[in-house]
């Protein structure tokens, strides 16, 4: 596997909020997050770090997670001790309240790829050269477009496209959605919305298949991001497979 992530702050936002991991065990167990934190004072900093932070932990303790139930079940436990964490950390420092942030997850094994997430942080597969959404956003217009009420054009340039329906340290309980994903894919693309605000899929797909190294495709990617406005901040873990592996 080839694996790279990497975090800017964008071209507008004075700070960064964003946070991320990817992080592999012994046993081919791939684990790649991104949370993208919310609130003042640096406060969705504190969310995001406290939720990569307590993944990484928690994973590096796990010698295998070869069962996808008992993964399924990690992930959903995972989420839950987050958004308590967050929760109590607010409720020691009252000026933090209202802090979140959302969470994408992917854990690869050489058995299932499983993909989790909270918020409007993206999930992709790479499979038969295409770029293929599998997280679904919890986001306002995302609810109004099922419902009927909003185009997806429309929903493109609604004033409120960025307010979310569900967060860590927003709602309790939490709720994580799971998506079992097709094994034979060819690689993991997770992001913030920075990067999904600024590029389409078929921009990020041109740079992903342009036969660039790893490293300067995610690099290219963030530059095309600022040079469209990077009015965020803008993560992405990415991860490929390379020939012989599962």
């Amino acid at each position: 596997m080839k694996t790279f992530y990497l975090t800017d702050a964008g071209k507008v936002r004075t700070h960064n909020e964003d946070k991320g991991t990817i992080i592999s065990n012994d046993k081919n167990q791939y684990l790649l997050a991104i949370a993208d934190g919310m609130g003042g004072h640096k406060a969705g900093e504190v969310a995001s770090s406290l939720a990569i932070d307590y993944l990484t932990l928690e994973f590096n303790k796990q010698p295998n997670i070869s069962d996808k139930n008992d993964a399924i079940n990690w992930l959903r436990r995972m989420v839950n001790e987050i958004n308590e964490k967050i929760f109590n950390y607010t409720a020691a420092n009252p000026e933090n309240k209202g802090m979140g942030t959302t969470l994408v997850i992917a854990l690869k094994t050489d058995d299932y790829v499983l993909f989790g997430n909270i918020g409007d942080s993206s999930g992709f597969v790479i499979k038969n050269d295409k770029l293929h959404k599998v997280t679904k956003d919890h986001t306002l217009v995302n609810l109004l477009v099922s419902t009927g009420e909003l185009t997806v054009e429309e929903a493109k340039f609604h004033p409120r496209k960025n307010v979310l329906m569900r967060a860590l340290g927003a709602n309790n309980p939490i709720e994580i959605d799971i998506f079992d994903v097709d094994t034979s894919i060819k690689g993991i693309l997770l992001c913030s919305d920075g990067l999904t605000n600024m590029l389409t899929v078929e921009q990020i797909e041109k740079v992903l298949f342009s036969h660039l190294a790893i490293d300067e495709a995610v690099i290219k990617l963030i530059r095309k991001s600022n040079s469209r406005g990077g009015t965020d901040n803008i993560s992405i873990a990415y991860l490929t497979k390379e020939s012989g592996d599962l």
